[in-house]
C-alpha cells in the first residue's frame, strides 16, 4: 500500500509531459482547445485533469480536439474560471457544485444555473491530520489550535468553513488560521508552524504521505455529532472512512465525512467538445482506472448518477444515451 502513495507525483509528471502543447494563440485556426481547471500538484485533481487531457490528446488528430490541463485554486476557483470563460472544464467537489448550480455557499447570491455535469469522479474525505504532539484527538481539540483551512477558492476551505459554521467557530477560534494551499500544508506541519492541516482529498495522496513520513502525525476522526447533523442535512455529503495503514502511524481505519470529486463544465461549452472528451474517457476507461489508486472502483453507471447536483451536459448526454446508459 504505501508504494501507491507516491503515486501521484510520479503519475502526474509522466502525464504532464504527454498532455503539454502549443498555446491557442500559436494554433492552427482549425483546432478546438480544452482548459481543465485543476486542484495542487499534488493533489488528484491535478491528476484527474492530466490523465483526461492525456486521452483526449491521444485522439488530437481525429478530432482536432487538445487539452491542457494547469493547476488551480481548486474546486471554488475551477467554477468560477468556467463562468469567466477561463476555463473550458473543471474538477469541482459535489457540494461545491450544489452550492454553485442553487447560489448557497460560497455562490450566496450568485447561482450558476447554465453549470453543467460530466460525471462524477472520486469520493473525497475530509481529511484532518494532526502533529502527534499537539494535543489533537478529536475536532472540537482544534480550538486555540493552529490550524491550516485552506486557500481560499479550495475545497477544503469551503468544506471547513461548513464545519466551522456548524460549530458556530470563526477563524478566531484558533490561535493561527492559515490559508496554505495543498502544495504547502506538509512542510507547514512538518516545521511546527502549523498543529494540524484539512484537505479535501482522495486517498493515498502523496501530501498526506509527505505529511506523516517527515512528522509524527495523526489522521483525526470527523464523526461526532456535529458531523453528522452535516451529513443529515446535506445529501451530497455521506459518512466515509479512511482505510488503515495506508499512511506510516495511522494502522487504524478513521472515519469522517467527505463529498465526491466531479468534472463540470458550462451550459455554453461546444457539445463535440464535450462528446469527444467524455467518449476519450470511456474508450480508455481500464487504462484511466490505472492512473491513479482512487480511480480503481470507478463505475460508469454510477459516475453519470451520483453526486451530480447540476443537468448533464448535452454532449456528455448524447455520449451516454449511445451507450444505453441513460433513456
Amino acid at each position: 500500500m504505501k508504494r501507491h502513495a507516491f503515486f501521484t507525483a510520479a503519475v502526474s509528471g509522466a502525464i504532464l509531459g504527454a498532455a503539454m502543447f502549443a498555446s491557442p494563440a500559436m494554433a492552427q485556426d482549425d483546432n478546438k482547445y480544452i482548459t481543465i481547471g485543476t486542484g495542487g500538484q499534488t493533489g488528484v485533481y491535478y491528476v484527474v485533469g492530466q490523465s483526461v487531457c492525456r486521452f483526449v490528446n491521444r485522439n488530437a488528430e481525429e478530432t482536432g480536439i487538445r487539452c491542457n490541463a494547469p493547476s488551480t485554486g481548486g474546486s471554488v476557483a475551477n467554477v468560477n474560471g468556467i463562468r469567466s470563460g477561463e476555463l473550458t472544464l473543471g474538477v469541482a467537489q459535489s457540494d461545491v457544485q450544489y452550492q454553485a448550480y442553487n447560489g448557497t455557499g460560497d455562490f450566496e447570491g450568485k447561482a450558476y444555473p447554465e453549470l453543467r455535469s460530466i460525471f462524477k469522479l472520486h469520493g473525497e474525505p475530509l481529511t484532518l491530520l494532526a502533529r502527534a504532539d499537539s494535543g489533537i484527538e478529536t475536532l472540537d481539540d482544534l480550538e486555540g489550535k493552529r490550524v491550516n483551512i485552506g486557500n481560499p477558492g479550495s475545497g477544503q476551505r469551503n468544506t471547513m468553513e461548513v464545519v466551522m459554521d456548524a460549530k458556530g467557530w470563526t477563524t478566531d477560534t484558533f490561535s493561527l488560521a492559515s490559508e496554505l494551499d495543498a502544495a504547502e500544508m506538509a512542510s507547514a506541519l512538518s516545521d511546527n508552524n502549523i498543529d494540524a492541516m484539512a484537505y479535501v482529498v482522495g486517498h493515498p495522496n502523496g501530501a498526506i504521505q509527505e505529511a506523516t513520513t517527515t512528522v509524527d502525525s495523526r489522521l483525526i476522526p470527523l464523526n461526532d455529532d456535529t458531523v453528522k447533523g452535516i451529513v443529515e442535512e446535506h445529501p451530497y455529503y455521506t459518512m466515509s472512512t479512511i482505510p488503515g495503514g495506508l499512511y506510516k502511524g495511522n494502522p487504524d481505519d478513521v472515519e469522517t465525512f467527505g463529498v465526491a470529486a466531479t468534472l463540470v463544465t458550462s451550459e455554453d461549452a461546444d457539445e463535440e467538445l464535450v462528446y469527444q472528451t467524455v467518449k476519450a474517457v470511456f474508450e480508455n476507461f481500464d487504462r484511466f482506472k490505472k492512473l491513479h489508486p482512487a480511480f480503481a472502483n470507478l463505475e460508469p453507471e454510477d459516475m453519470i448518477s451520483e453526486g451530480l447536483s447540476a443537468p448533464l451536459h448535452a454532449g456528455a448526454e448524447r455520449y451516454y444515451r449511445e451507450q444505453g446508459w441513460i433513456e
